[in-house]
């Protein structure tokens, strides 16, 4: 899988593909697992992503799920390409992943749509009930084709520890 990643800054195929949430995931949803997870409850794997925006320079934090792979751990953007993603890519793949009052740093490198299937398909086992409207009726027991077919449309990136 390595010698097909991109730099976190290199955008997949997928163009602009990009699913908002709705005003009940914005106003109700996020912010309760949010909160848990600064709490320090970890909701079946959730982390809070921080990292800077990309236009303000400020600090940016969004709930997402850390998902654990054959070893690695992984980010996966269900909704497309989201602001979290586009803040990622633009700070070179630094940010920092926060389950209560512990701060990891992490370095995101962007995984290549020929390497997504066996990650998405372990992402949808896990999170199915959460996410699977996102993927476009493909589930954990879809064909490797099927979700060859939406991985450009699903950022993926594996998480390597960095130094403070």
């Amino acid at each position: 899988m390595a010698d097909s990643m991109q730099p976190a800054g290199e955008r997949s195929p997928g163009g602009s593909h990009y699913r908002a949430p709705g005003w009940f995931t914005r106003r109700v949803f996020n912010p309760l697992v949010a909160a848990a997870t600064r709490a320090g409850l970890s909701v079946w794997g959730s982390r809070v992503l921080e990292v800077q925006g990309r236009s303000s320079g400020q600090p940016r934090q969004v709930p997402v799920n850390l998902l654990t792979h054959e070893g690695r751990q992984y980010l996966v953007a269900p909704r497309g390409q989201a602001q979290w993603v586009r803040n990622v890519r633009a700070a070179d793949g630094r940010l920092d992943l926060l389950l209560g009052r512990r701060r990891e740093h992490w370095l995101a490198t962007e995984v290549a749509d020929a390497d997504k299937p066996a990650v998405l398909r372990a992402y949808l086992r896990r999170w199915k009930a959460e996410v699977g409207v996102f993927f476009d009726g493909v589930n954990a027991d879809s064909s490797a084709e099927e979700l060859a077919r939406i991985a450009p449309r699903h950022p993926v990136f594996v998480l390597s520890r960095r130094d403070g």
